[in-house]
């Protein structure tokens, strides 16, 4: 059935609004440079394959949220494909070939993940605050979350699952600075219940559990600070602390991954970097492009490979999207994999 054309400008007028958090709000700087001054060492990554261009329709292009599948293809949404471009890419990093996994006339999907529970791909459509998961090889596309939280309509941006396959989400809800209105949400490994683990956010976005899932790193957009909830076992916060403040200039904190050693890697979206640091907040490397290329301004997301450190980062700007690659710190680990 033909959608609404007022639902359909109704939707790209959302994603356009988002440009999106990186989801994040789009900036003019130019990618490259050096990392800033201090003890952290800079880490030069290399491009592997340009993945999307511009798409016409929406005036802009976002891989998000890598994700290694079983066989070793890494999945990649693109937050602002149109109707009927390929909203979920599978990517052969070996043969440098990437080809459609999955696309509907609706999503807006900025992260991807699979569950340790069902083995399905999981994506957070921000535009319609819902939840919809895939079958492993793509197709029977279902419905896992949709509705209020305790009286609000999500926009969910990432995902985390613990060991018993619960999500944690991150409800970005807004991007105005000052507007603390962002939750991270727990949603039962069956869909059926929702609550609000901890509110009064601001701009929440990246979210990964620590190597022992005792806890949550989130990032928060607006305050380029990293904070850290400590969960108190049964489903709920323990308590929430700032634990690292990001000096990233005029970029902005994006998604989070955290390798075997619990490393943090930070997306910076306003520029085509990650900042790197330990558990106890020391800034331990930068990961760079090369500082010739141009018209990319946001390092979005990382995925490293399982039990490997071959790291794989996703670009985008004027210029389009692109893949690149780098040597983690560290082993790739279901906290460094998707989200």
């Amino acid at each position: 059935m033909r959608r609404s054309p007022v639902r359909s400008l109704a939707v790209l007028a959302t994603v356009g609004a988002l440009a999106l958090t990186g989801c994040g709000t789009e900036t003019s700087a130019s990618a490259g440079g050096e990392g800033p001054a201090g003890s952290d060492s800079t880490i030069r990554a290399h491009q592997v394959m340009q993945l999307t261009k511009v798409h016409e329709e929406t005036g802009m292009t976002l891989p998000e949220g890598p994700t290694f599948d079983e066989n070793g293809d890494l999945l990649v949404v693109d937050v602002t494909a149109p109707e009927g471009k390929p909203k979920v890419m599978r990517v052969d990093v070996r043969k440098k070939k990437a080809h459609a996994f999955h696309t509907d006339g609706r999503g807006a999907y900025t992260s991807a993940q699979f569950s340790p529970y069902d083995g399905r791909l999981y994506l957070t459509d921000y535009a319609h605050g819902e939840i919809v998961s895939l079958a492993p090889g793509g197709g029977d596309q279902r419905t896992f979350f949709t509705g209020e939280v305790d009286g609000a309509r999500m926009n969910p941006d990432d995902i985390a699952f613990d060991e018993e396959g619960n999500l944690y989400v991150s409800d970005s809800r807004s991007l105005s600075a000052g507007d603390a209105h962002a939750r991270v949400v727990r949603i039962g490994r069956d869909g059926a219940k929702a609550t609000v683990l901890a509110g009064g956010l601001a701009s929440v976005n990246g979210i990964s559990f620590d190597t022992g899932y005792q806890g949550l790193w989130i990032s928060e957009l607006t305050e380029n600070r990293i904070s850290y909830l400590r969960l108190d076992g049964k489903g709920g916060l323990a308590s929430r602390h700032t634990a690292i403040r990001v000096d990233a200039g005029i970029a902005q904190t994006d998604s989070i991954a955290v390798d075997a050693d619990g490393n943090l890697y930070q997306a910076l979206h306003g520029r085509a970097a990650m900042a790197v640091y330990d558990r106890n907040g020391e800034r331990l490397a930068t990961i760079e492009i090369p500082a010739g290329a141009r018209g990319l301004e946001s390092a979005t997301n990382v995925a490293i490979t399982p039990g490997g450190t071959k790291a794989y980062m996703t670009v985008s700007g004027p210029a389009g999207g692109y893949l690149y690659t780098f040597d983690a710190l560290a082993e790739g680990v279901r906290q460094s994999n998707g989200g």
